[in-house]
């Protein structure tokens, strides 16, 4: 706990440095995780791509700056001056309004994410902040956070935002979190995790995963979704499943 006297700029730096800290041990955490399942069910899916991955990694070191400043300024707002509406009493609200708080919140991060990365392919956009991404060929488990730190400054915004109007108790954000850093690794590591049961039933039609998501950093015109392939279906830009995940999965005999 900081003491009450430090003034506030360098409580601010300090948990800025140590918020931004634990989202890369996070990002390493997760990243490398998948990355170790990976080469032990795909071995070589990687080979040739030490540079890429290196790259990666360090764009990814920017971003969790970007992504864990903003984080920790709330969290101490929220200890000082009761700025955001995060809540820790199990009292505070009702429990039916836990799980719908995730869904608004994931819903609200799909929805933001879509627009902003749409409007990012636009070829000026495209080639000031999200080349970086797409640098990314084919992507990896370390991709997830590979952003050009322009990008990092738009994907940040949305939930530190959120935090000051929409009540959220501290253990549902923490799972907007985890579903956030599971879903941004297992779509981009190349290779199809989940079961055909999951990816080709009907809420694989509606939840992204690898098969899908690949599809974008393929054609990049389309599959713009984070989580929900709500946005893709309403906008016309759903074109379904990668042909090589799908096959390389064994999947191919479900519909692609």
């Amino acid at each position: 706990m900081l003491s009450p006297d430090m003034p506030i700029l360098l409580a601010l730096l300090i948990v800025s440095l140590v918020t931004s800290a634990f989202v890369a041990v996070r990002y390493f955490a997760s990243s490398g995780l998948f990355a170790w399942i990976t080469q032990r069910v795909r071995p070589g899916l990687y080979s040739g791509q030490k540079a890429q991955i290196g790259r990666e990694i360090r764009w990814s070191l920017l971003a969790t700056l970007i992504y864990g400043a903003p984080a920790g300024m709330l969290f101490w707002s929220w200890n000082h001056l009761g700025w955001t509406q995060l809540y820790s009493g199990l009292a505070d609200y009702p429990l039916w309004y836990m799980p719908l708080s995730v869904f608004i919140y994931l819903f609200a991060q799909d929805t933001w994410f879509y627009w902003t990365h749409r409007a990012m392919h636009a070829p000026r956009l495209f080639k000031i902040m999200h080349k970086v991404h797409h640098d990314s060929r084919p992507p990896t488990a370390w991709t997830a956070m590979s952003f050009h730190w322009l990008e990092s400054i738009v994907g940040a915004a949305l939930i530190p935002a959120m935090l000051l109007v929409v009540p959220i108790h501290f253990a549902m954000l923490g799972v907007v979190l985890t579903i956030a850093t599971i879903m941004g690794v297992t779509n981009h590591m190349g290779w199809e995790i989940f079961p055909r049961q999951v990816v080709h039933s009907p809420l694989g039609q509606w939840v992204i995963t690898a098969s899908h998501h690949e599809k974008h950093h393929e054609e990049y015109r389309c599959n713009f979704g984070l989580y929900f392939r709500f946005w893709d279906r309403v906008c016309g830009t759903d074109r379904g499943f990668s042909h090589r995940i799908v096959k390389e999965a064994r999947h191919e005999s479900a519909p692609a």
